[in-house]
């Protein structure tokens, strides 16, 4: 049976995001037809402390622990800056599968470091990783058809749309499908009451507004809680909760919008009265909390990000069949805008949100048509359905059809590689001085360790 290595980029366990949640689920997707098995890299692994972990997670704790699963594979699956801090995966000489659903260069670019300086050097690491990827996958797949344009503009840059590539497959499936997220294939059960008569500042009949997920750059919970005293002002029954607010891998440093939300929900009055923050919602219990909304809310920014994002919360709420609040421009909410299970409303439209949410719970679902809308979403979105194209490729691993054939890489930078170092040094020293020289001096010395 064909050996499958998932390996991902972030924490797996009972509290997961959502790049865990997407290699969690894919491995269980895949594990029906071949022997899947989830490899969490060094650099996480320690991060990870479940009692009992299964047979098929495997918590690579050193390099060489890594490459000894890496080795033992006959097809790889990763993401993310993974492939670059261990750069062995790209050279292993077994078919390669890189996850783009995740466009994590234009996420970075919304990031706010000190200093544009300090931005551009995140940036260029985060770039450095992508290309390598780009150029030594066999088989990519993305979260859908406008992520597509854009990787293969990517992939058209580094030389991979080519003549033996075309030849191969000319619409280019065979070398980028399509795998979104997805969701379970049973319906969410209410096995408990979490929020509705139970948190204090809930009551059992108010109604109830959840934001499924973390807060990221790139959303907008100001907008939200803005929205709110207009909210109050024509109903005092309604409460907004943030299902999670410290992300799983990093909990000591939560983002800065998260701050700003904080901020704004204490100087508005809201906060811990209408406006309430929970640090995460178990992966398990998510269902309890879905099931007791009214409304599932999603609204982002107008920045380039959101333009190719595939917001994957709004699957959770089209799982338990809520009505959906989210902004105009990502794909998805577009797609259930279209078939009438989302109502989208402009970014940073305060009133617009305001009023959303009081149409929306004046027309509440009756429990038939949310069954419907639950069923309808799993015909489409289940992780057995939508893993598809990955698995056709698990099923008959193979190379690139370009392999051996990719042309030397054109430069016009005559820097010798010392040359190069020594810059980026004088960058990092102007930008943080001797500290941020010694951070950068470990972090080279560890990324040439995971080369042996």
């Amino acid at each position: 049976m064909t050996k499958v290595l998932l390996i991902g980029n972030d924490i797996v366990g009972p509290r997961m995001a959502g790049p865990g949640i997407r290699y969690w689920e894919m491995r269980q997707a895949l594990a029906r037809r071949f022997e899947a098995a989830l490899a969490i890299p060094p650099f996480l692994a320690d991060k990870i402390t479940m009692a009992s972990p299964p047979s098929w997670l495997y918590l690579c704790h050193t390099t060489a622990e890594l490459r000894r699963e890496v080795e033992s594979a006959d097809v790889l699956i990763t993401l993310g800056i993974v492939p670059w801090l261990y750069p062995f995966i790209l050279k292993a000489g077994k078919p390669l599968v890189i996850d783009l659903y995740d466009p994590f260069l234009l996420e970075e670019l919304q990031r706010r470091p000190s200093s544009a300086e300090a931005s551009s050097l995140s940036y260029e690491r985060y770039l450095e990783a992508l290309w390598s990827q780009l150029r030594a996958g066999d088989f990519f797949i993305c979260a859908g058809e406008k992520q597509r344009d854009y990787w293969l503009g990517m992939l058209s840059a580094v030389g991979r749309l080519n003549p033996y590539t075309y030849q191969d497959d000319p619409s280019f499936y065979r070398l980028i499908d399509i795998v979104p997220f997805g969701i379970p294939s049973t319906p969410p059960q209410h096995r408990r009451h979490v929020l509705k008569g139970v948190h204090p500042a809930i009551a059992a009949e108010d109604r109830l507004l959840l934001w499924g997920g973390g807060i990221w750059e790139w959303f907008d919970p100001l907008t939200l809680i803005r929205a709110m005293p207009l909210v109050l002002s024509r109903r005092s029954d309604v409460k907004l909760f943030f299902m999670g607010i410290r992300r799983p891998n990093h909990p000591e440093s939560p983002s800065a919008v998260v701050s700003q939300a904080l901020a704004l929900a204490q100087s508005l009055g809201l906060k811990g009265r209408y406006v309430l923050f929970n640090d995460w919602v178990p992966y398990e219990a998510r269902q309890d909390y879905l099931m007791e909304a009214d409304i599932g809310v999603s609204l982002h920014l107008d920045r380039i990000e959101s333009r190719f994002a595939f917001r994957t919360r709004l699957l959770d709420y089209l799982w338990a069949g809520l009505p959906i609040l989210a902004t105009e421009g990502d794909v998805l909410g577009e797609q259930l805008a279209a078939q009438g299970l989302a109502h989208l409303v402009a970014p940073g439209d305060v009133e617009g949100v305001a009023g959303a949410i009081l149409s929306l719970l004046q027309q509440p679902l009756s429990p038939e048509a949310r069954q419907s809308r639950i069923r309808e979403a799993a015909k489409r979105y289940r992780w057995d359905k939508i893993i598809q194209p990955l698995a056709d490729f698990c099923a008959t691993p193979h190379f690139a059809a370009d392999k051996g054939h990719l042309p030397p890489v054109v430069t016009t930078d005559r820097q010798t590689g010392w040359q190069q170092r020594f810059l980026k040094g004088w960058r990092v020293a102007r930008h943080g001085g001797m500290r941020a020289i010694l951070q950068e001096a470990r972090e080279y010395l560890q990324w040439r360790r995971s080369q042996k």
